[in-house]
């Protein structure tokens, strides 16, 4: 036999004997309900993660939903707790033209009911005259030298700031006290 001959055979390619054949068919048998229950359980886990896949979707969902319901509603909260302000501003505007004096003490007011507002939210006016200068909470918009005034201290509030230094709404607007040329 040369090494290009195939032996012919009628025993199986396997090498095994006809009876070992048998056994292999029997073999078969008693791992078809294993394999049986192997698929039905590979289907019970992918129908269970499709379940959590389909559940995390629709929390995902109502999150965002929640989310924009509540940012809503803190938005019309906000936004109602300036009527009061606007109410004012129109009555203010309504008696101008009777008594002039009586308008600045009106806008006065207004302005301090503003201010009430803005306290209310959690973020109150700064007072920030004779601090010293701190470029997290103040904007220096200018530089001012004179007696009296200690270097590196707000000597003059431009605009006002609001806020707690950790969740400042807007920085103060600031003139800065220098040393004497």
């Amino acid at each position: 036999m040369s090494d290009h001959e195939v032996p012919t055979s009628e025993a199986p390619m396997n090498g095994t004997g006809g009876d070992e054949v048998l056994g292999n068919d029997a073999a078969r048998r008693v791992d078809e309900p294993e394999r049986v229950d192997q698929a039905r359980q590979i289907a019970d886990l992918e129908d269970a993660w499709r379940r959590t896949a389909a559940e995390l979707d629709n929390f995902r969902k109502r999150c965002a939903r929640d989310v924009a319901r509540a940012r809503e509603q803190e938005r019309a909260a906000v936004a109602a707790s300036w009527l009061p302000v606007l109410d004012n501003l129109e009555r203010a505007l309504e008696h101008a033209s009777s008594d002039p004096d009586s308008v600045v003490e009106g806008v006065r007011a207004v302005l301090a009911q503003a201010v009430g507002v803005l306290a209310d939210l959690g973020y109150p006016r700064r007072d920030d005259d004779g601090r010293a200068f701190d470029p997290a909470v103040h904007e220096a918009v200018s530089t001012v030298s004179g007696e009296g005034l200690v270097p590196g201290t707000v000597a003059h509030v431009v605009r006002p700031g609001y806020g707690p230094d950790d969740k400042l709404l807007r920085p103060a607007a600031v003139v800065v006290a220098t040393r004497a040329p």
